[in-house]
């Protein structure tokens, strides 16, 4: 019997890994079951052989209830397939308990009371042996995947056999170049150290420039435009209002005024947890998108919800091992606490269920949702990590809650490798970062005030109706998720601060001023004024205004235009013209702690079209340490330390090409994610992948 590409069908036969993945999920099954049995009073059992029955016939449920729960997905919303999953487990154990006879469980409490101690066990089992958790959650998916190929005569990668090309790219969220290279060091990337190692990938630094944050770093990735983005907030004067890029409709806004429709996953590629979508055909958790129905516009979404959700024990798996996520974050806190460990910040709050869910379940679905793309055939998929970025944040970019999270996405790396196996193209995976980050007391813990306040002090006007915008980026990828889920087409996110979003019309009804922090990036706007302030109209209105910030402490340097010499660099001792060719500094020169790009990034950030009247970065130690407008002690936004430092991880047989490299200090790189995404399309145009 043939296929329909005329290769011979083969039977499937079970492999080794095969077996033994079976083998230990029907173990940690039944000693889940045993273990409910002894703690539990409503579940009893009379012998060992009946709850290794019940095990056997909640993994032929599953099995039997796979097609009829992604019929269904596809016809609701992620919701239902949340909410059909979580049933599903509960019915098909219910049924396993009350169909073998010498087990029963007295109500529906005690099967969610034994579907959880169960998911505890499977993640303690697997942590105890040594198995990637990662592989458990895509572990249906993968068996399939092999029935499939070995049916089509594709053993393994590097078979022979011909397949098209594809590319994975994996975006690991704000981990520097150097940080990934001490994890190296320290062990804690096996599978990036076995791939640079054994000669199939080379580890390349770029130059992540002014605004060094995610939302502008991707637009240029994935669209190689980020001109639209002067911050992870900005006020935009023609809206009247704050756009802030984890809102849905903002999202949507930005990437609606960048894109062209040739963006790096243009023809038939998917996105996957992204704040853009690149053009993609398909989307899932992409905050752009998430008011569509569906990945990809449709009524649902689909079947790759429903399987991550709907596999034995992998939700109330990804549930258990969150909460875990949430205790392990607690007792790090405090540690902090108690050590007296310096800088810091609170870490309490939303913090602790986002550290749970992002790590955890966010990842646990992202690598399911990847795995599914994979097996489709995708041409190009584009998924975002977020895990170190939120931890580092909150404990510090070095710290070592921060470092042993790189573990976890370099499982995940290793989970994806294996599937790719089997995929019916030939992936080649690429992995970069979208900035690093930077340590440091913030502005506020420095001087005792946050930007706001010393603004309304030097305008001499302390009760100036203000803005102060600058949480972090907290909630981003957990919105999206929220509101793909829920579908919503006329709300903003669910989750967090509104972050001060005035929609009003009248002049006299605009905020005084509005101060934004991005990392040590601070951007402050005047927004009753209808163009954007020059030096000589700072003297006019408020004459000590910009002086007297440039000698804040913290502040390294102010930039602001002037009516006639174009942009000046404010520092406390001295400034420089930072558009006129040979300009000498007068007094000390401000942009010396910021080395070679510090004038071309600041030039270029503050002609965005939406940058604020003022622009300050922070001062920068000489151990790299910065001081964050908002309050994080690992940041990024602004420029100073590993925040500009992100790397690109790539196959070595991929050559770069020098055109596109500029020099930074004494190496040659790539400046500016807009040369990453056009090193990209290069290599997926030369491999046949563009439309």
């Amino acid at each position: 019997m043939t296929s329909p590409t005329g290769r011979r069908l083969r039977a499937w036969v079970p492999t080794l890994q095969d077996t033994g993945e079976a083998l230990l999920t029907l173990t940690t099954t039944t000693l889940g079951l045993a273990i409910a049995v002894w703690l539990l009073e409503g579940v009893r059992s009379d012998t060992p052989a009946s709850i290794i029955a019940a095990a056997v016939v909640v993994a032929i449920g599953d099995l039997l209830l796979g097609a009829p729960l992604r019929f269904l997905a596809r016809r609701g919303s992620a919701v239902l397939a949340l909410g059909l999953g979580l049933l599903a487990q509960v019915a098909v154990l219910w049924i396993a308990l009350g169909l073998v006879p010498g087990i029963t469980a007295d109500s529906v409490w005690d099967v969610l009371g034994v579907l959880v101690l169960t998911a505890i066990v499977m993640a303690v089992g697997r942590w105890i042996m040594g198995a990637n958790d990662s592989d458990y959650v895509i572990a249906v998916v993968v068996r399939r995947a092999r029935r499939h190929a070995r049916r089509q005569g594709i053993v393994e990668r590097g078979d022979g056999a011909p397949r098209e090309a594809g590319m994975l790219v994996v975006q690991l969220d704000g981990v520097a170049a150097p940080v990934l290279r001490e994890a190296i060091e320290a062990g804690l990337a096996p599978n990036i150290q076995r791939w640079i190692t054994s000669g199939d990938h080379v580890l390349e630094d770029w130059w992540a420039r002014i605004p060094s944050t995610t939302p502008a770093s991707q637009a240029g990735l994935l669209h190689g435009d980020s001109g639209q983005i002067p911050a992870f907030r900005w006020w935009d004067r023609d809206l009247g209002r704050l756009v802030v890029t984890n809102h849905p409709e903002d999202a949507e806004l930005v990437e609606q005024r960048l894109t062209t429709g040739k963006g790096l996953l243009a023809g038939g590629g998917t996105a996957i947890s992204t704040m853009f979508s690149g053009d993609a055909t398909t989307a899932y958790v992409v905050m752009s998108r998430s008011r569509t129905k569906g990945p990809d516009g449709g009524l649902g979404p689909g079947p790759a919800y429903v399987r991550f959700f709907a596999s034995p024990f992998v939700l109330a798996r990804a549930v258990t091992v969150s909460a875990g996520e949430m205790v392990k974050e607690l007792y790090q806190a405090r540690r902090q606490r108690v050590r007296d460990v310096q800088p810091r910040i609170s870490r309490a709050g939303w913090y602790i269920i986002l550290r749970g869910i992002s790590n955890v379940l966010l990842r646990d679905l992202n690598t399911s949702l990847v795995a599914e793309a994979l097996l489709r055939g995708d041409p190009t998929i584009y998924v975002d990590l977020v895990d170190y970025d939120e931890i580092a944040h909150h404990a510090g970019p070095t710290r070592p809650e921060s470092l042993r999270s790189l573990e976890g996405l370099d499982r995940v790396l290793g989970t994806l490798e294996r599937v790719i196996a089997v995929a019916p193209r030939d992936y080649e995976i690429v992995v970069l970062s979208d900035h690093g980050q930077a340590l440091g007391a913030t502005y506020a813990q420095l001087g005792g005030e946050s930007l706001l306040d010393s603004v309304r002090a030097l305008m001499a006007e302390p009760t100036a109706d203000g803005v102060d915008s600058g949480t972090g980026e907290d909630w981003g990828p957990l919105n999206a998720l929220v509101n793909s889920a829920l579908n919503l087409s006329n709300r903003t996110a669910v989750l967090g601060p509104d972050q001060g979003r005035p929609k009003v019309q009248a002049a006299d009804e605009l905020p005084d001023v509005v101060t934004v922090g991005s990392g040590n990036l601070g951007l402050v706007w005047f927004p009753r004024v209808p163009h954007r302030l020059t030096l000589e109209d700072f003297q006019a209105r408020w004459p000590g205004l910009v002086t007297g910030l440039a000698a804040r402490p913290g502040v390294g340097v102010v930039v602001v235009d002037t009516a006639d010499g174009g942009l000046v660099a404010i520092g406390p001792r001295g400034l420089v013209l930072l558009e006129q060719e040979g300009a000498e500094p007068e007094g000390e020169d401000p942009l010396l702690p910021y080395g070679p790009r510090g004038r071309p990034d600041l030039v270029r950030a503050a002609r965005l079209p939406h940058t604020g009247d003022l622009l300050l970065i922070s001062t920068v130690g000489e151990t790299g340490h910065v001081h964050a407008f908002e309050g994080q002690v690992g940041s990024h936004g602004g420029i100073g330390g590993a925040q500009n430092h992100a790397f690109l991880l790539h196959p070595s047989h991929w050559l770069m090409d020098d055109e596109l490299r500029e020099p930074v200090g004494d190496a040659e790189i790539l400046v500016g994610a807009e040369s990453v995404h056009e090193q990209l399309i290069r290599w997926g145009a030369a491999r046949g992948l563009r439309p």
